[in-house]
């Protein structure tokens, strides 16, 4: 099982869409981002949720309403959409194995329960870390990788395509 949930992946692929011309749009509607990209609209429609709720979109009405980014794209981290959509939570739960080792009778001493068990010590180090390298890569980060992968034709062909959509919020 992943600790980082395939939400997180379909939220970060429809955000990216939300940077803006020249390879995004301002503004899309749930249903023009799911389509986009062949995903469930109901599942987007979740996503877009906590996404608001969190504070890293907005939602528009009437006739050119949709989903915009909340704030610019350079201040929005890999990490906040995964805490967004995921949650915070660990990335190891500690059962404190040490405890019930057989020789202690139920009874561990206290050199054995002193202290953050060191296997949990490498755990939180590789959390850490890994909290770090999320919180240091932004959306506009990620939207200027994919249009130096893509062919010059995606960004604007995703535009048009947009655009010419008429579906309703």
């Amino acid at each position: 099982m992943s600790h980082i949930s395939v939400g997180v992946e379909y939220g970060l692929h429809c955000l990216l869409y939300l940077t803006g011309p020249p390879n995004g749009v301002w503004v899309a509607t749930v249903r023009d981002l799911a389509d986009l990209q062949g995903l469930p609209f109901d599942y987007v429609a979740k996503l877009f949720t906590k996404l608001r709720r969190a504070g890293l979109t907005d939602s528009t009405e009437g006739k050119n309403g949709g989903f915009r980014l909340a704030r610019s794209a350079h201040e929005i981290s890999v990490l906040d959409v995964v805490h967004a959509i995921d949650g915070v939570k660990p990335l190891f739960d500690c059962k404190e194995v040490r405890v019930r080792c057989a020789l202690f009778n139920g009874q561990a001493p206290r050199w054995a329960t002193e202290g953050v068990c060191s296997i949990h010590s490498v755990m939180l180090e590789a959390e850490q870390k890994m909290i770090e390298a999320l919180a240091a890569q932004n959306l506009a980060k990620l939207a200027m990788q994919t249009v130096a992968k893509a062919p010059s034709t995606y960004g604007p062909s995703v535009v048009h395509w947009m655009q010419s959509r008429n579906t309703p919020p």
